[in-house]
């Protein structure tokens, strides 16, 4: 549709959106920033009156004025596993968080878009709309729904959990998940470096033949579980070329060197993967000791609650054979 039709549309969305409160319908529903609190207004007295109200989130950017209820969010980043376990209704999510193998069954309903979709989200009638803080189109999806943006790494990857538990006015529930998630992986740790060693260390890599890539410890793809809640150690070498940026893309002549005892490989099914066929790959020692573990990327990618949870129960099964 056309640059100038797009006035219109906003204006037929406020009428939509008054009669969209009404008659929302969850099509996605599971049990599956910077450190503020979120304030509510008085309890109301019915449930209508609940489902219309809203609440004061102190957002990254200041006050934003969320649903009490949010009942149709659109999540343009990597957020959706934590509004999912929180049980909060999503209608449109990004291409990555649509592939996820682990969301399949939650989000078959749920559309894919991005940011330079505006008519399809309006379309979509959310109430709520998260996304990363360098979203394009931000005035255009502000007029949409309330906008919530949070930058990627500016807080920690729990304390981010319990961001977005806030924006949908479900604070109670993510600081509540965040200390049972703690917990949980603190003694997993510790049974790890009581079987493997305390002094054992694990690196965390991904790609194929055409791109090789080791992370540190705030990147996804469990190195938060690992190198943060677990404890668990880093090689040396990993943790100086992935202090700056957070990973580090490196050749398969020199990946022996980055190795350590054990390696998470969250592995591209669908790409190259003849390297590992390699003399150079299978002489390395975590190789040769069957202490590679791997899983499939696509899923591996975040860390979100849900996500988290996956990474936590993955690395339990592999180091513990649970």
């Amino acid at each position: 549709m056309k640059k100038l039709f797009l006035p219109l549309l906003f204006t037929l969305l406020l009428i939509l959106s008054a009669c969209g409160n009404q008659t929302s319908t969850p099509t996605a529903s599971s049990n599956a920033a910077t450190e503020t609190t979120a304030t509510s207004e008085p309890a109301a007295d019915t449930t209508a009156e609940a489902a219309t109200g809203t609440v004061t989130y102190e957002s990254e950017n200041g006050p934003i004025e969320v649903p009490a209820n949010p009942q149709r969010v659109v999540d343009l980043s990597s957020y959706t596993g934590s509004l999912l376990k929180f049980g909060v209704p999503v209608v449109g999510v990004d291409q990555w968080t649509k592939a996820n193998p682990n969301f399949a069954e939650q989000l078959k309903d749920v559309e894919q878009v991005s940011a330079d979709d505006v008519e399809k989200i309006i379309e979509l009638q959310p109430d709520l709309i998260i996304a990363s803080s360098d979203v394009k189109n931000a005035d255009k999806l502000k007029q949409i729904a309330p906008l919530v943006t949070y930058t990627y790494n500016k807080v920690d990857y729990l304390t981010q959990i319990e961001e977005v538990a806030k924006a949908v006015n479900k604070g109670e529930e993510g600081a509540a998940w965040v200390a049972d998630f703690k917990a949980q992986a603190q003694a997993a740790g510790e049974e790890i470096k009581a079987k493997i060693g305390e002094d054992k260390t694990v690196t965390v890599m991904e790609g194929d033949a055409k791109a090789l890539y080791i992370f540190g410890d705030a990147w996804g793809r469990g190195t938060e579980i690992l190198y943060q809640a677990m404890g668990l150690k880093m090689p040396e070498k990993v943790k100086e070329v992935t202090s700056s940026q957070g990973y580090y893309d490196l050749s398969l002549e020199v990946l022996p060197e980055y190795m350590g005892d054990y390696v998470i490989f969250s592995k591209t099914l669908a790409g190259d993967n003849s390297f590992q066929e390699t003399d150079t790959y299978k002489n390395i020692p975590a190789v040769k000791e069957g202490h590679v573990y791997e899983v499939d990327a696509t899923g591996f990618y975040f860390n979100d609650a849900l996500s988290l949870e996956y990474q936590l129960d993955f690395f339990k099964k592999s180091f513990l054979g649970e």
